[in-house]
């Protein structure tokens, strides 16, 4: 029998926790969500400043923890999510926080209403500890230009943490939350936890409630999770999935969301040839091939993934013309702003789609159908696609944003489906990068599994919290 003292549970240890270990305990009696709730408040208040990983914190999260407490010593019904901390990307509300957009011009903006995703975090018990930091108007793959200044990787402060769902990567990667809320509209969960070594998830599009998220692009925009273990990403997506008729695009499944009816030994795993020739740096391509190399059993029979006939450039230049002109009718009031304007850069990118026609945006729209179509055909052949999930490693801050960052990470995104990025290896630079699995559209849990058993196999992760190196 254990003395008390080997019992506790070292502070950097829940840190860099799961959130599935952390509801273990939590169960056991090991640790109250006060004890972690207090935790993270005082590693925000110590470790955040140089990180910027929040913009502001929630006032109400002791309370919300004691709440947490008060029901697991009365026994009373719990939520599958209750006591643990939860960060959420500054362009979902959370009623009594502003909602900013990186934005200078809206961080007094507060929202009177939680989003749906939000309501549905509380109702599983989660403790909402505050929002984090967000590219401006999250148009960007860096973190660099949030108001509150630039979001640092904690691998290597000088270095991007991806975009734009940067702060909540950074939070994750950090131990500054049990997990984090993102939105991914053309990769922007998926790339920061590719430069933050942690694993990120978008879900099937329309498969969690977008009510109450700042639109981009609405035919590409899908609430995404953060999380330190696959495992996690499950249980919250879990929580997440229901359908809500205040959202245009929310996804009304004709069966409940179940395990997977797949067969392990029989999966066709395609690949995307030629990666150099598509932008892959050469030390990812040698990252990528050592991993995939090391998964030769869970992969199953492989081949070649016939993309001749789509241009992911054009593609994303198609998306992001949408997401342009979709973000330049929602901030029409920030541009007109004199006394907050808003950066050059924005105004630029939102004045782009001004001259354009409506003829120029059918066409893109038209040119996304095409991918529709095409992951259509591809899932007749394979079950799931392999590639990294960047092109190259993290960057300074400061450096000309690369315009390709999101190329690998689009397809999934206009095709609406499932793709998880995970932890693969490390780069020469020692910074960590991601290996991306994209599933047939309805596919979620078939995919986190096959991650879960990758990520297993790859033991890539680094040790939570992270630390500057």
């Amino acid at each position: 029998m254990t003395d008390q003292h080997e019992a506790e549970i070292s502070s950097e240890r829940l840190r860099g926790a799961s959130t599935f270990q952390l509801l273990h305990w939590m169960a056991a009696g090991r640790i109250t969500a006060s004890q972690v709730a207090k935790l993270y408040q005082d590693a925000i208040a110590a470790e955040n400043a140089p990180l910027q990983a929040y913009v502001s914190v929630a006032a109400d999260a002791m309370n919300a923890a004691r709440a947490s407490d008060e029901r697991r010593a009365a026994k009373s019904v719990i939520g599958r999510l209750d006591g643990v901390g939860v960060a959420i990307k500054d362009n979902i509300d959370v009623a009594g926080l502003p909602t900013g957009l990186g934005l200078a011009s809206r961080n007094d903006r507060v929202a009177r209403a939680d989003a749906t995703l939000v309501a549905r975090l509380r109702a599983a018990g989660a403790v909402i500890l505050g929002k984090t930091a967000v590219d401006e108007a999250a148009l960007g793959t860096t973190g660099t230009t949030a108001a509150s200044g630039p979001t640092r990787n904690p691998h290597r402060p000088e270095l991007i943490a991806g975009g734009s769902s940067a702060g909540s990567a950074v939070a994750v990667a950090a131990g500054l939350c049990s997990f984090a809320i993102g939105t991914d509209t053309l990769g922007s969960v998926r790339i920061p936890a590719s430069h933050c070594g942690i694993y990120g998830l978008r879900p099937t599009h329309g498969e969690i409630s977008t009510h109450g998220v700042v639109p981009a692009a609405r035919r590409l925009d899908s609430v995404g999770i953060l999380a330190r273990s696959v495992q996690d990403l499950a249980i919250v997506l879990q929580v997440l999935d229901a359908y809500d008729a205040d959202d245009a695009r929310s996804r009304r499944r004709r069966v409940a969301l179940s395990p997977p009816d797949w067969e392990p030994g029989r999966l066709r795993s395609g690949f995307l040839a030629d990666l150099p020739a598509r932008g892959v740096s050469a030390e990812v391509c040698s990252v990528f091939s050592r991993a995939t190399d090391l998964l030769a059993l869970e992969l199953g029979e492989r081949g070649d993934a016939d993309f001749s006939d789509y241009d992911f450039t054009k593609t994303r230049r198609a998306a992001l013309l949408i997401m342009e002109s979709e973000l330049a009718c929602e901030l029409e009031s920030d541009l007109d702003d004199g006394a907050q304007p808003v950066s050059s850069r924005l105004r630029d990118m939102l004045q782009f789609p001004r001259a354009k026609s409506a003829v120029d945006y059918a066409a893109a729209d038209r040119l996304l159908d095409r991918a529709v179509r095409k992951a259509r055909h591809l899932f007749e052949q394979f079950d799931v696609l392999v590639l990294p999930t960047v092109s190259s490693g993290p960057y300074r801050i400061g450096e000309t944003e690369r315009a390709s960052d999101a190329d690998l990470c689009s397809f999934a995104s206009v095709a609406g489906c499932p793709a998880i990025s995970l932890p693969m290896g490390i780069l020469a630079s020692g910074m960590p990068v991601g290996l991306q699995l994209v599933g047939a559209p309805g596919s979620d849990l078939r995919l986190l599994e096959l991650a879960e058993v990758c990520a297993s196999r790859l033991d890539a992760a680094p040790a939570y919290p992270v630390r500057p190196g």
